[in-house]
């Protein structure tokens, strides 16, 4: 029983000695998301967002708006705001076939892990117009 009680403390100290440890550069060590992909950079995320893509002629801004607000057709997303995480998974799952759409998955194929991860952090760093239904029952 008396080891059930030291547990928590054992806890907090070994994830307190965990966060501490290394070079003190708490930026460098989120390295990778939930989907496996390296720490994104929003300003290579912006010139791909911007760029034409070689499969479709088009980019991203093209589609969903400057910063991923203006979706030209109502059944496209709005990008901005949206959690890289979740931007990630999606253009991992186009680039695999998992996830099917003309257009985005001939986009995505030819894209790295790495151009997947600047594109979701440079998205994800844009003013969301995103809303939830909060509040649809009042």
């Amino acid at each position: 029983m008396r080891n059930l009680a030291f547990a928590p403390a054992l806890a907090s100290a070994l994830l307190l000695a965990a966060c501490s440890s290394g070079s003190g550069d708490h930026a460098a060590a989120a390295t990778s998301s939930s989907a496996g992909l390296p720490q994104g950079n929003i300003a290579a995320g912006e010139q791909l967002a911007n760029a034409k893509g070689a499969a479709t002629g088009q980019s991203c801004v093209d589609c969903h708006g400057p910063d991923g607000n203006a979706p030209i057709d109502p059944s496209y997303p709005k990008l901005g705001g949206q959690f890289a995480d979740y931007l990630g998974h999606a253009l991992q799952g186009y680039r695999s076939g998992a996830r099917d759409h003309a257009l985005m998955s001939a986009q995505a194929k030819a894209l790295t892990d790495q151009q997947i991860a600047d594109l979701s952090v440079y998205f994800a760093s844009r003013e969301g117009e995103l809303v939830d239904l909060s509040g649809m029952d009042d």
